[in-house]
């Protein structure tokens, strides 16, 4: 067997160089057909920037805060330099304002009502929404954003419909609107 392998060794050395030829052969060429990394264009960054702008202005209105204002004027100036400049701002803005909006103040009272009302994403026909089981005059006072943007709760997220509830909250309506679940979590 060793005799077998010694034998092929010679073959298996001519294979070897032959593919280090092949691959070293022309230099240049082969660096030329790497494949680039394009940087967006103009128009790519200003979608981005209006991506982020939709996005974080999203988040605003469902927390109930005030939109940033925007000069847009990353769309007149034909600097790229102050357009990649604006698109990172926007960017962080948006991750800013998703990151709040995740914070939902009472976060863990509305998870335990969510407990005892239904899943996310229910609409069982009796009038009721979403894991709150929000009907639609409470959505339509507390959601319209949402509710014209999305329609009933039960197409929202979590975090927007806890957003909702949250605005019903401050509103001076505290966890009421819920008043069999609350008190079985403790909140009433």
């Amino acid at each position: 067997m060793l005799r077998q392998n010694l034998r092929l060794l010679p073959v298996l050395a001519l294979i070897l160089l032959g593919l280090a030829a092949l691959t070293t052969s022309r230099p240049a060429e082969a660096r030329a057909r790497k494949i680039a990394v394009l940087a967006p264009s103009d128009a790519g960054i200003v979608k981005q920037i209006r991506h982020y702008r939709r996005a974080t202005w999203h988040w605003q209105s469902v927390m109930g805060a005030k939109r940033t204002r925007t000069s847009r004027a990353a769309e007149r100036v034909k600097s790229r330099k102050f357009t990649l400049w604006v698109r990172n701002l926007w960017k962080h803005r948006a991750k800013r304002a998703r990151a709040r909006a995740a914070h939902v103040p009472h976060k863990s009272g509305w998870l335990c009502i969510h407990r005892f009302e239904g899943a996310w994403n229910s609409a069982t026909g009796n009038g009721y929404y979403g894991g709150l089981q929000m009907d639609i005059s409470f959505q339509r006072l507390y959601g319209p954003y949402l509710l014209r943007k999305k329609g009933t709760a039960d197409n929202w997220t979590p975090i927007e419909q806890m957003w909702v509830a949250e605005r019903a909250h401050r509103s001076g309506r505290g966890f009421y609107p819920w008043p069999h679940t609350a008190r079985s979590c403790g909140l009433i």
